[in-house]
């Protein structure tokens, strides 16, 4: 790490060593303690999210000082560290010969450091020396049958432990410690035994004991599953399936006798949905939605839900990194406390769903790779997953169930006919609502599509539905592509737009982004407001588009897909290029003033006039432009990337720009050193000097 004579505030960690000393312990056996104990403090501190290599690391001999750079969140260091400490230590014991096996104490404290030519110094890293020299912790590891005892400052419990959602402060005792001139409070904790919650903490000193004036947070339920699909029709032997998949793991995790069923996760195994051949379209998410809110009082603790995009047209699946930022944010944890590293962010959600029983839904997976990390784990959650593959991995490594889902049975089919367009309607044309469904392949989304498009127009038979999707023809449904098979069908619900609304739809299909505002589909189209909103009306009752809050829409990726087919089939080059460039004219426009509300001060860049209108989005106020960007931050990034795709080399650098103030901010270091590489290689092509050296 870094020398600086500056004084900031730090995290000490010490880590010693019980009966180093010991007679029994030769210089050999010292030596290898020693290995020992800095692979397994390492090991620890990279779980938490903490770089080795960034640290200052003093050595005592029996003991190890352990200065964390600043700009390290303090929470993983008491949330993660000691637990996987713990774990390090057990693999350790396990193969290590019996003198060389470690138990430990470890002391976490914070403070103002300054680094002079001899080293560090502070009041703090002697308190933290003390602590971990102080005999009740000392007493407290002899007593415990396990491999650690933690010690945390009285600044450390308060601040950290007693707010955190993943520790039970209750399981920490408090200690007087009166070592030199050190005389504080500190709290004691074991991680592999932990403290009873019970009586104990009623010893606990007045002010650390939760009362009506200083009441535990409550505990955060999500419930972020989307709404159930309706009307939802069949699938009768697959969610008996997964019913009996449930039943089971209840009956293994309560010590319930066997019920004759296979196990699910019982083992710590998952509930795997997946679906080969036409998997796009085909039912996944409807079925696992329809489940999931059928079983949700099973699930007490709350649902977590996310789309993990793993077959978005841009090729790009949402990473593991943000998918499991998302979900600890739902769980309650602030962005000051969430590691920026994969590892330390999967120890620290699967610690704060451990042993509760939550149902996490997985939808649209690309590999077992993006799927592992959002893994519980613990037996009491169940984990739904859709994917196009069967994720072998997931069988052989955690015993999760595949589940194939196919096409509509005939009766089926026949059923969602008959509750999107009534009795009545069907049994009036029995042989051509046959035909639909023959002509659809009994294929879900194909057959919703349809039925909506008759549903709309009551009027005209369902035979000259039937004639005209006889006429366009409809591939075979069973390949790995959906948007290959999907597209007669999409091309004749097409057929009921205005050349107008077709064409918005095929320039919604190469906007970047997984979603696009009002402004952004205005800039994108150069259609007047009442205009696009007509047309995104009419895709949004085609089943083409989504319409979600704050006049934002999106689309399936096989939508999309077929969206950008179409544009590059039907709309000249010369016509995308020019939408391209408004939508990213005014993506980097917004963003640019919206920066400058963030930051006045930032230095200014020169961008041309946004061409032809309409201009920026407006924002009054500095909230206003940090609520933009987190709401477009996503299609930020994916408009650099078009325009690294097209060459455009300015608008590269200026977005990475006019973003690095929002990053710094919310902590996307991620996102920032994307952004900026992509800028540098930009800016070599770039004849500007004054580009160059910004």
């Amino acid at each position: 790490m870094a020398d600086s004579r500056q004084a900031l505030h730090r995290t000490i960690v010490v880590v010693d060593v019980e009966g180093f000393g010991s007679p029994a312990r030769t210089l050999p056996h010292q030596l290898g303690i020693r290995a020992g104990l800095y692979r397994v403090v390492e090991e620890a501190l990279r779980a938490a999210g903490v770089a080795w290599e960034r640290c200052r690391i003093e050595d005592r001999g029996d003991a190890v000082f352990i200065l964390v750079p600043a700009d390290i969140p303090k929470g993983p260091i008491v949330e993660v560290a000691p637990e996987a400490l713990v774990r390090a230590l057990r693999a350790h014991n396990h193969t290590a010969d019996g003198r060389q096996r470690l138990r430990l104490r470890m002391a976490v404290h914070a403070g103002e450091v300054a680094l002079d030519d001899y080293g560090a110094t502070s009041t703090a890293i002697n308190t933290a020396f003390r602590l971990v020299d102080a005999p009740p912790l000392k007493q407290a590891l002899r007593d415990s049958p396990g491999v650690l005892a933690l010690i945390v400052s009285r600044w450390v419990f308060d601040e950290v432990v007693r707010h955190s959602t993943v520790l039970d402060s209750a399981t920490f005792r408090p200690t007087p410690i009166a070592v030199k001139e050190t005389q504080d409070t500190a709290w004691i904790a074991l991680p592999d035994h932990p403290y009873t919650t019970g009586p104990a903490v009623l010893n606990l000193p007045a002010e650390h004991i939760i009362t009506s004036d200083h009441p535990a947070p409550a505990p955060v339920v999500p419930r972020q599953l989307p709404p159930a699909p309706a009307p939802f029709v069949g699938r009768t032997d697959e969610l008996a399936d997964l019913d009996r998949a449930i039943r089971a793991m209840t009956a293994s995790t309560n010590g319930s006798p066997d019920t004759g069923t296979d196990p699910v996760q019982g083992n710590g195994a998952t509930l795997l949905i997946s679906a080969l051949g036409g998997a796009g379209g085909i039912g996944k998410t409807w079925l696992a939605l329809t489940w999931a809110h059928r079983n949700a009082h099973r699930f007490p603790d709350g649902q977590l839900f996310v789309d993990l995009r793993g077959f978005s047209p841009d090729g790009t699946p949402l990473t593991p990194l943000t998918a499991v930022h998302g979900f600890l944010v739902a769980l309650g944890v602030t962005s000051a406390r969430i590691p920026a590293d994969l590892d330390a962010r999967t120890a620290l959600y699967r610690s704060t769903i451990a042993d509760k029983r939550m149902l996490i839904v997985l939808d649209n997976a690309a590999t077992t790779d993006q799927v592992e990390p959002l893994l519980p784990g613990t037996a009491t959650c169940t984990v739904l997953i859709t994917c196009r593959k069967k994720l072998a991995t997931l069988i052989t490594r955690y015993g999760a169930r595949h589940l194939q889902l196919n096409i509509l049975t005939h009766d089926e089919a026949h059923a969602l006919l008959t509750k999107r367009l009534g009795p009545a309607r069907v049994s009036a044309e029995p042989n051509a609502a046959d035909e639909l469904i023959r002509l659809c392949g009994r294929y879900t989304l194909a057959l919703a599509i349809m039925a909506q498009n008759a549903h709309t127009r009551p009027h005209i038979p369902l035979a000259e539905f039937t004639a005209e999707l006889r006429d366009l023809g409809l591939d075979a449904l069973d390949n790995d592509d959906p948007a290959a098979s999907l597209a007669n069908v999409l091309s004749w619900s097409l057929r009921g737009l205005t050349i107008e609304q077709r064409t918005v739809f095929a320039l919604l299909g190469i906007a970047p982004g997984p979603d696009i505002g009002l402004p952004a589909a205005i800039s994108l189209t150069d259609l007047p407001a009442r205009h696009i909103i007509q047309a995104l009306n009419a895709l949004e009752e085609a089943s083409l588009v989504a319409r979600q809050p704050n006049h934002r829409y999106a689309m399936h990726d096989v939508i999309r897909h077929y969206a950008a087919t179409l544009a590059h089939q039907h709309l000249g080059e010369g016509l995308r290029e020019t939408a391209l460039r408004r939508v990213l004219d005014f993506y980097t426009h917004t963003a640019h003033a919206a920066d400058r509300l963030l930051d006045p001060h930032n230095p200014f860049i020169r961008l041309d006039p946004p061409a032809p209108e309409p201009y920026p989005h407006l924002l009054p106020d500095a909230p206003a432009a940090m609520a933009w960007f987190d709401t477009e931050r996503a299609n930020l990034l994916a408009a650099q990337h078009t325009a690294v795709t097209h060459g455009w080399h300015h608008t590269v650098w200026k977005l990475a720009w006019t973003l690095d103030t929002f990053h710094n901010r919310r902590g996307h270091r991620h996102d920032q050193l994307a952004m900026r590489q992509a800028a540098l290689d930009a800016v070599a092509h770039l004849p500007d000097r004054t580009a160059r050296i910004r």
